[in-house]
């Protein structure tokens, strides 16, 4: 490979990169040939290694973007919460149910409207769910064990905050559409330019530096005076660096040849 190549990575989110070297991710490390092998044991950091490798760098000690820790919660929503509430994140009243009599024991806590999610492996809105009634509850506990509950705070908007390496690149409102009680841009959600209040910011910053993440999307719902953190998205969409006229790959490239990730 050449010398010009600044940066390894494997999984696609840089192969837009000019500066970036992109390999793929292979389940067998026998499938790189010798060179990329190679090239993958002598990089000082590997960029994007996959959930399956991330780990492994870690135990031979080797450096990655995004984080080691950043992997871990990689929509893992129950993973999300305890550590929101470990670290005393505020964080809508969540509770994970398990066993035959979830539906008994989530009305002892809950009372309609509240959430039900996928806990684990969705995105963009999908496995989210208003849940308003009987019927709705037993619908959504017919397609997950466990069941992951959240208050419902009714709002028409949040906010998402993205962070990279360690500072905000960039911020907005996601506007819910009619009828629709998701913000997310893929059911409907419009991007929303205006100034994003600086309390939010905050709360994502903190967010993103007590759990150690370096590359998220943070989701933020405001309640008055008060904000919330709802998730963290660690594989976010980019219409929303579209829609403010940001090149995410020209961004991407100066920071790694500025050293920030």
């Amino acid at each position: 490979m050449t010398g010009e190549i600044k940066a390894i990575a494997l999984e696609s989110r840089l192969r837009k990169c000019q500066n970036v070297l992109t390999l793929g991710v292979r389940s067998n490390f026998s499938d790189y040939s010798p060179q990329e092998a190679d090239i993958i044991r002598n990089a000082a950091k590997i960029y994007y290694p996959s959930s399956f490798y991330a780990d492994l760098f870690d135990a031979m000690g080797k450096r990655t973007f995004p984080s080691y820790h950043t992997y871990k919660c990689v929509q893992d929503k129950i993973r999300q919460t305890a550590l929101f509430e470990l670290l005393r994140i505020p964080h809508p009243r969540t509770r994970v149910f398990y066993g035959r009599r979830r539906k008994n024991t989530i009305t002892d806590h809950f009372q309609f409207p509240f959430i039900g999610k996928i806990p684990r492996g969705s995105a963009m809105g999908r496995g989210v769910y208003l849940i308003q009634n009987e019927d709705e509850l037993s619908s959504y506990l017919s397609l997950t064990h466990p069941a992951y509950i959240q208050q419902y705070l009714p709002n028409d908007r949040d906010i998402r905050v993205v962070i990279i390496g360690h500072r905000v690149v960039h911020a907005y409102w996601r506007i819910t559409p009619p009828n629709e009680f998701r913000s997310n841009v893929a059911v409907g959600g419009r991007v929303s330019l205006e100034e994003v209040p600086p309390a939010a910011l905050e709360l994502a910053r903190h967010t993103a530096r007590t759990c150690c993440w370096d590359d998220v999307g943070i989701d933020i719902c405001q309640v008055g005076k008060d904000f919330y953190v709802l998730e963290a998205n660690m594989k976010y969409g980019k219409e929303g660096f579209r829609k403010a006229g940001i090149d995410y790959a020209k961004l991407m490239e100066s920071m790694i040849d500025k050293g920030e990730i």
